[in-house]
């Protein structure tokens, strides 16, 4: 078995501790290292090389936000980072999915749903907490969208194909693969492949990033 490595990064002793007893738990997950703030985050991770990093925000120092983003834009790490935090506020969701997290959930989430987010972002997938989807990202992007001097987010690229475009609309709507298909009436890869198109044409890092777009652009929303 391919056991996936996961490095925590939280200030409090007794957090990093819980998290490791439900993903000890699981034959798959396997703890490889423990940061107490950001600055020891980026080097233990350079030193273990993991599959994911569960990153606490609010930390002394750099923080958790700031960490995230120096780990993503270091061609040597190739870990993705699932964002845990005690506070539900939508400029933190949108913070950390600027700054490249795959995943963002409460510290309050069922053990089983931390276990399904370890296993989605190491897998390349991305994880939003159900309490912070849709709702949230409407609500946040509205704001900016008022506050912003350059007035209504811009449209999408041009560079985007009309089937690319609905892709990505489904995607935002909280569309998998599968039920794109289903609705597209192509096949999976095929779907697969118009989503990987997206992501690059677009220099987005995950789908997280992508529905972040779509609503920003007015996609959806």
């Amino acid at each position: 078995m391919t056991r996936m490595r996961v490095v925590l990064v939280d200030d409090h002793a007794l957090m990093r501790q819980g998290i490791r007893t439900i993903l000890s738990a699981h034959p798959d997950l396997e703890v490889v290292g423990e940061a107490a703030s950001g600055e020891e985050a980026i080097d233990v991770v350079l030193s273990t090389r993991p599959d994911v990093v569960c990153m606490d925000v609010e930390m002394p120092g750099i923080g958790g936000l700031e960490a995230t983003r120096r780990l993503v834009a270091n061609p040597d790490v190739t870990a993705h980072v699932l964002m845990l935090t005690t506070f539900e506020r939508e400029d933190y969701l949108l913070a950390a999915l600027d700054a490249g997290a795959s995943g963002f959930l409460l510290k309050n989430a069922r053990p089983e749903h931390l276990v399904y987010g370890v296993r989605s972002v190491a897998a390349g997938e991305a994880l939003l907490a159900p309490e912070l989807t849709r709702a949230v990202i409407e609500r946040a992007v509205a704001q900016e969208r008022g506050e912003s001097a350059a007035g209504p987010a811009g449209a999408v690229p041009e560079s985007l194909t009309e089937r690319e475009v609905e892709v990505l609309r489904l995607l935002a709507q909280g569309l998998s693969n599968d039920e794109i298909a289903e609705k597209l009436l192509v096949g999976r890869s095929t779907v697969k492949t118009h989503v990987s198109n997206v992501l690059m044409k677009l220099a987005l890092r995950d789908r997280v990033q992508a529905v972040v777009f779509a609503y920003r652009s007015g996609l959806v929303g």
